[in-house]
């Protein structure tokens, strides 16, 4: 049997589009902090979409993934907050937790976005997409503030 050893990772080509070295991508990610008060299934998936997001200098898709990622957190946190939330799905979630108050129409604007490019990729709708870390880091940091926004702080 023989084994095959991958290679130690090498920056994506693509990194240098946005940034010069890897320690440029912990400038991206630095004030991506999870907040006090943030439920620990959603603080474990908040952290990993970070990672990811740093991590893309060396695959630019964990990017896309990141985004992905930062989305259940906030679906973690929604479905806590909303009463009867049960198995409802993300749409409806959204949709009520914008009718209630806990969302502004831009949160839920960009959630339904979100979960429209997850929903694709989900159902092998969009076999490929990739997302340029600056529009990732961007739409990651919106999820970080709705969870923040969603959780405050204990008193």
């Amino acid at each position: 049997m023989t084994t095959q050893r991958l290679p130690f990772p090498v920056p994506d080509e693509r990194a240098h589009l946005f940034v010069d070295s890897y320690a440029d991508m912990h400038d991206l990610v630095e004030d991506l902090v999870v907040p006090a008060g943030v439920p620990e299934a959603a603080a474990t998936v908040l952290r990993t979409a970070r990672e990811l997001l740093r991590q893309s200098y060396y695959c630019y898709e964990f990017s896309t993934v990141a985004v992905m990622h930062s989305l259940i957190a906030v679906e973690i946190v929604l479905r806590d907050r909303t009463p009867g939330a049960g198995t409802k799905p993300l749409f409806q979630l959204i949709k009520q937790g914008a009718a209630d108050g806990v969302l502004t129409t831009r949160q839920a604007e960009y959630l339904d976005y979100g979960r429209q490019i997850r929903n694709g990729m989900a159902h092998g709708q969009t076999t490929h997409a990739v997302m340029p870390p600056a529009m990732a880091a961007e739409m990651v940091t919106t999820s970080f503030a709705i969870v923040s926004e969603l959780c405050p702080a204990p008193a």
